[in-house]
């Protein structure tokens, strides 16, 4: 005869799922709609930007920060302006927009 065991009765009785196997996920169809790309949010002041991004050493981004809170500036003015003189350095337009001062 086959020993009941109350742990497992009473979370059986409790409708617990602890330790027990999920059954396969069913496939959903996906709907088709008019466009390839799916529709994400973006922030109506960044809809015509894109991101550049640069990996350096810890120690650059610190003397960046720290520059920037010296000259009362955020990094992305100080760094549209350093991305300006290096277009102008090589005799091209100065298009990095900067946000101020």
């Amino acid at each position: 005869m086959k020993q009941a065991n109350l742990a497992a009765a009473l979370a059986e009785q409790a409708g617990s799922t602890r330790g027990k196997t999920e059954p396969a996920p069913v496939a959903t169809p996906v709907l088709e709609t008019t466009s390839s790309t799916p529709k994400t949010y973006k922030q109506p002041g960044r809809v015509s930007l894109v991101p550049i991004t640069a990996h350096f050493p810890r120690e650059v981004r610190r003397q960046l920060k720290g520059l920037a809170f010296e000259l009362d500036r955020t990094i992305h003015d100080l760094i549209a302006e350093f991305l300006n003189d290096g277009f102008a350095k090589y005799g091209k337009a100065e298009i990095a927009p900067r946000q101020g001062g």
